[in-house]
C-alpha cells in the first residue's frame, strides 16, 4: 500500500494530447464530485437536512437556557452553531467517506497516474462538499439572522475568519482522518470521536461558560472550538482581539497538524 508523501508536480504522461491546466483538472474533478454527490440520496440527507435538523433543535434547547447572564442571545448562539453543524456533517463526514470511497475504487490511484498531482486531486475532490457547504453556511447565517433578528456581528472579521478556518480544518481533518480508515462503512466509526467531541464539547449543544473553568480550558482546545469561539464572540461582540488571536493561534495548529498528518500518512490505495 502507498504512504508516499504529496507532490506538487505533476505525474508523467504522452506527449500526445493538449496539455490541460490545474484549475482545469480540478474543475472536471469537482463536477464529477458534485454530480456524485446528487446521485446519492444518503449524502445528500446527511449534507443537506442533518444540519437544519440539528440547528432546529438547537434552537429548542437554547430557549431554556439564561443566555443573557453570558452575553449571548439564542440567535448568537444558534447561527454559529448552524455553520459547525455544516461543517461537521457537510464538510468532515462527507469527505472522508469520499476520500476513503474514490480510495477502494482505485480512482485515486488512476488519477496519480495521469497529470494532476497529489494535491489537484485532493483539492479537486474535496471542491464539491466544500462549495456546498459554504452555500449552506450564507444560506442559514442570512436565515438564521432575520428568523431570530440578529443584529450585524459586532466584529465582521472574526466571523469571516471564523467561517474560512471552520472549512479549511474541517476538510484537512476529513482528509486525515480518512488515512486511517479501512472502508466506507468503518467510516461512519472513525468520525464519530470528532464529530461526538465537537458536538458535546466545542460549544454546540450549550455555551463552554457553564462548565468548570477547568473543562472550559480544556475544551478550548479541542478542533472546532476556536472556530465557533471566533463566530460566536465575533457576532456578540464579547470576544477581545487578545481572545480572537488565540483562537486563531489554536486554530492554526489544528490545520497544520492536520495538514502533516495528511502529508505523512494518506493512503492512495486500499488498506489490506
Amino acid at each position: 500500500m502507498s504512504t508516499t508523501t504529496l507532490t506538487q508536480g505533476t505525474h508523467a504522461t504522452g506527449s500526445a494530447g493538449p496539455r490541460t491546466t490545474p484549475v482545469g483538472r480540478m474543475a472536471t474533478l469537482a463536477r464529477a464530485e458534485l454530480t456524485l454527490l446528487g446521485r446519492n440520496r444518503s449524502s445528500l440527507v446527511m449534507v443537506l437536512v442533518m444540519p437544519i435538523v440539528l440547528t432546529f433543535s438547537s434552537w429548542s434547547a437554547a430557549r431554556g437556557m439564561d443566555l443573557d447572564k453570558m452575553g449571548l442571545s439564542i440567535g448568537t448562539m444558534v447561527i454559529p452553531t448552524s455553520v459547525a453543524y455544516v461543517l461537521i456533517f457537510g464538510i468532515y463526514t462527507t469527505l472522508v467517506a469520499t476520500y476513503v470511497a474514490r480510495r477502494e475504487e482505485l480512482v485515486l490511484k488512476r488519477l496519480r497516474t495521469g497529470e494532476p498531482g497529489d494535491l489537484e486531486i485532493l483539492a479537486g475532490t474535496s471542491v464539491a462538499a466544500l462549495a456546498t457547504a459554504l452555500v449552506q453556511c450564507l444560506v442559514l447565517i442570512v436565515a438564521g439572522a432575520l428568523v431570530l433578528g440578529v443584529k450585524m456581528p459586532s466584529n465582521l472579521l472574526f466571523v469571516v475568519v471564523g467561517i474560512v478556518f471552520g472549512i479549511a480544518l474541517a476538510a484537512l481533518l476529513a482528509t486525515a482522518t480518512a488515512a486511517f480508515t479501512k472502508s466506507v462503512e468503518s467510516s461512519q466509526l472513525t468520525v464519530a470521536p470528532v464529530m461526538l467531541v465537537s458536538m458535546f464539547g466545542s460549544g454546540l449543544i450549550f455555551p463552554l461558560e457553564v462548565l468548570p473553568d477547568t473543562a472550559a480550558r480544556i475544551c478550548e482546545l479541542l478542533p472546532l472550538s476556536p472556530v465557533v469561539e471566533l463566530m460566536r464572540g465575533g457576532w456578540s461582540g464579547s470576544l477581545t482581539w487578545s481572545g480572537g488571536l488565540g483562537a486563531m493561534a489554536i486554530a492554526a495548529a489544528w490545520i497544520v497538524l492536520s495538514a502533516y498528518t495528511v502529508k505523512k500518512r494518506f493512503r492512495w490505495e486500499p488498506r489490506r
